[in-house]
């Protein structure tokens, strides 16, 4: 007897200790992406010893978020890719620096933990009766319309609130930390960080919205001997943007403008940061045919102003991302998963990568829907620099991009776009050679897209 109530006692005690536990809920959602991609040649050089070869190869990425639901109102959530890789490729060299596009990170893991496992999000939220707080890595570099938007993991002590059609939102982000500490002994120096403050608000109503954002970022890890422009970059920006509809015709439309100065020390010199950008884009939708245009205008760097920087690297290191990654207007042209996957396009004295910078753009687009499973869309777009690197640069023109894409979904979960992109390579990337010859593009891409 003393024994059956020993038993159960035990139980008991379990069951009480793991009351907290059997109320976590777990979600999870996330992608798997599988595809194919061909670029007919991998640089726009042409007759010269550096004439990139073709390229072929398939890759893949696996993206899982998990929500731990602890109560109502307290979440942990974290997300992580795996086997982030081209089918059959070398592994990259292990590495202590992070997944990046120059210092934009693009995950909170290295390239060579990403092509098997790294995690880029665990943060709390809670909700309170004064707002929503999010704490951790997570998703930041987006706001207002995809023009712009760079989705990359950083550290955000992050606050919001939603009352009826109103949102807020404030948070203060620690974008890079160079402090000595355990794992990283070496430093010899003090304050080389990179921090980032911003406050926003949004009115929302059925079918359109209207908002801005503001921040400040503090930029010191170029102080000296760091370069190369040796100082403190004190930037601020303003990005208001709006979304309604007309009828059938949707519009989205957003302006960035930034402002600050470069303080140089130890002899670098000062100058004053402004840049401005600015992205409209208008889609006409009848059912089975949709046809709409995009324009945007991204300020160049003036070689000629000297104690001003209107655009370029230091903007792009300063906090701003020009035209973002997450915005891929073109198949070969400023894209991203081109970029990334193959590299940037050298031409004799430029390259082309995402994000765009230093251009006027426009797009003309069209599609059907013969069936509501099918979306084939096709587009022209033309694209000239805003400055030359130099006055002995012989042409702005970047070149005109013919796409054809197609999508079908196969199922509600699982969806297969097969295109193609034709590049009219533009004079721009002669460079200052008159001699110099570029050669056209073309680039095949299959992408098999499964959601959860």
């Amino acid at each position: 007897m003393k024994r059956a109530w020993l038993i159960l006692l035990s139980l008991g005690l379990i069951m009480a200790i793991s009351t907290s536990a059997f109320a976590l809920d777990v979600k999870f959602s996330g992608s798997f992406e599988a595809a194919g991609m061909y670029l007919d040649k991998t640089t726009f050089m042409k007759g010269t010893t550096n004439d990139g070869p073709s390229t072929a190869f398939y890759f893949q990425r696996l993206r899982v978020q998990t929500d731990f639901i602890i109560s109502p109102g307290l979440s942990l959530i974290t997300r992580f890719d795996a086997m982030e890789r081209a089918w059959g490729a070398s592994r990259s060299a292990p590495s202590s620096n992070v997944d990046s596009l120059g210092i934009l990170p693009l995950s909170a893991g290295t390239t060579a933990e990403n092509e098997n496992i790294a995690f880029d999000y665990a943060y709390i939220l809670y909700h309170s009766p004064i707002g929503s707080f999010n704490i951790g890595y997570q998703r930041n570099g987006y706001w207002g319309t995809v023009f712009g938007d760079s989705s990359i993991p950083a550290t955000n002590y992050g606050w919001f609130t939603q009352t009826g059609p109103w949102f807020a939102m404030a948070q203060i982000v620690k974008a890079m930390d160079n402090s000595k500490t355990a794992k990283n002994p070496a430093v010899t120096t003090t304050d080389q960080d990179i921090d980032k403050y911003v406050l926003a608000g949004l009115y929302m109503w059925k079918g359109g919205e209207v908002g801005a954002l503001y921040f400040f970022q503090r930029d010191a890890h170029f102080r000296p001997p760091g370069g190369p422009w040796g100082g403190i970059a004190y930037l601020n920006g303003i990005m208001p943007h709006a979304k309604f509809r007309i009828g059938p015709v949707k519009v989205e439309t957003e302006l960035n403008y930034y402002w600050g100065d470069n303080k140089g020390e130890d002899g670098y010199a000062s100058a004053k940061l402004e840049s401005i950008n600015f992205y409209l884009d208008a889609v006409a939708d009848f059912g089975m045919f949709y046809f709409g245009g995009t324009f945007a205008y991204l300020s160049g760097d003036d070689p000629a102003t000297t104690d001003k920087i209107e655009g370029g690297a230091i903007l792009n290191y300063a906090g701003t991302t020009g035209g973002g990654i997450d915005w891929n207007p073109c198949l070969i042209m400023f894209n991203f998963d081109r970029t990334y996957w193959v590299g940037p396009l050298n031409g004799y004295g430029d390259f082309d990568s995402s994000p765009m910078n230093n251009a006027w753009f426009g797009q003309i687009k069209g599609g059907v829907r013969p069936i509501a499973a099918v979306d084939i869309m096709a587009s022209v777009s033309y694209a000239v620099a805003d400055q030359k690197p130099s006055a002995l640069w012989l042409n702005k023109t970047y070149g005109t991009e013919v796409d054809l894409i197609a999508t079908y979904k196969i199922t509600n979960n699982l969806s297969y776009m097969l295109g193609i992109g034709y590049l009219f390579t533009g004079d721009y990337y002669k460079g200052v050679d008159s001699n110099n010859v570029v050669r056209d593009n073309y680039l095949l891409i299959n992408k098999l897209t499964l959601t959860f």
